[in-house]
This record gives C-alpha cells, sequence and structure tokens, in this order.
C-alpha cells in the first residue's frame, strides 16, 4: 500500500507528461546499467559516460545495449583518467548530461533496473534526473552484490563475504570483461545477475 501511494505521489510530481511510461513496470525485461563517473561524492560527481544493456529471460541482449559519452561542465582530473581511460578530448565529443539522462530513459523505460552498488548510480542520474522532470527513477532496483552475500554467507556463516568485483566474478566463474568501461561493467552485471539466478534455482 505504502509503495503505491509513493508511486502515485511521484507521479503527481512529474513535470512532463511524456514521461509517464517511467511508472509502467516492464516485468519481461530488467535493465543493467552503469556510470563512469569524476568522483565518488554524489554531490560533486560529474557523469562521463553511461552503459546499459537489456535482460530477456536467461539472455543478455547484446544487441540491445545503450552507451554515451557525457560532457562534464568542470575540467577532469588526470587520476580519473587512469581509472576509466576516458581522455579528455574524449568527452569534449560528449553529449550534455541531460540529454543523455533523456536517451537512458527512453531505453529503460518502466524496466527494472539491476546494478552492483546500484544506489550510487541511481542517486547520480537522480541528480540530475529531478531538476529536469521533478522525480527521482521510480523503477525497482536489484543489487547484485546483496544477492551475492545472501548466497555466499549460507556457505560461509561465520566468514568474510569478499564484494568486489573482480573476487565476485572468479567465484562465479564466467568472462570477465575489461572493467571500468560503463558498457562492460554493465554487461558484467547482468552476466552475474543471470548467474545468480541459475545457482537459486538448482
Amino acid at each position: 500500500m505504502l509503495g503505491h501511494l509513493r508511486k502515485s505521489w511521484a507521479q503527481r510530481q512529474l513535470a512532463d507528461p511524456q514521461y509517464a511510461y517511467l511508472f509502467d513496470e516492464q516485468t519481461d525485461e530488467l535493465v543493467s546499467f552503469d556510470c563512469e563517473t569524476t568522483s565518488l561524492n554524489v554531490k560533486e560527481a560529474e557523469i562521463l559516460s553511461i552503459g546499459a544493456v537489456k535482460i530477456r529471460g536467461n539472455r543478455v541482449l547484446t544487441s540491445e545495449s545503450f552507451y554515451v559519452v557525457v560532457k562534464p561542465e568542470g575540467v577532469m582530473q588526470s587520476a580519473n583518467v587512469k581509472v576509466h581511460g576516458l581522455r579528455p578530448r574524449d568527452v569534449s565529443q560528449g553529449i550534455p548530461v541531460q540529454e543523455a539522462i533523456k536517451q537512458l530513459l527512453a531505453f529503460i523505460g518502466g524496466r527494472p533496473l539491476v546494478g552492483y552498488y546500484l544506489a550510487y548510480d541511481v542517486a547520480l542520474v537522480n541528480k540530475f534526473l529531478k531538476p529536469m522532470l521533478g522525480i527521482k527513477l521510480p523503477n525497482r532496483t536489484i543489487e547484485v552484490s546483496s544477492i551475492y552475500y545472501d548466497q555466499e554467507i549460507k556457505n560461509h556463516p561465520n566468514g568474510h563475504v569478499d564484494l568486489r568485483m573482480a573476487s565476485m566474478i572468479q567465484t562465479l566463474n564466467f568472462p570477465d570483461l575489461p572493467r571500468h568501461d560503463a558498457l562492460n561493467d554493465a554487461i558484467n552485471v547482468a552476466l552475474m545477475y543471470l548467474t545468480l539466478l541459475a545457482r537459486t534455482q538448482k
């Protein structure tokens, strides 16, 4: 009941009715998404790129992926380049963050979102979305590290569960795409989600 009331309230805050489709949850597909940014501090971070990929059934639809490079408003630090490989000249050809957010919304629609430490990526998108449309992302979210932790702690109730992405991928035993690339990370997370799902069904 509370969820329905929150959804109704958020719908009334929507400044542009053409985005009402975000509130129509699509249960036949999910979207894994990731952002590369200038900082881990949401308040000061700028988005440099966004990658996303759809999941349907037990398949990652790499043919239906999304990737944009965003032109930041501030000056990039050299330390950032070492992490994500995006140079100032790369992002100088990017699109404004508001346009990137609009394209992302069109891609995800009302699909639930899957991610690794997804709360950060959602908070970052919301930082730009709220001034644009008066709402935050209404999509249901699924955190893969939480699913992984719940599974692993049953096998090691008194132990430590390593939630680093590299460790999770190694344990789940699937090919690791080069990380710190928004689209590759989104695909990695989608594969992780499906692998975790398969483990629950054994």
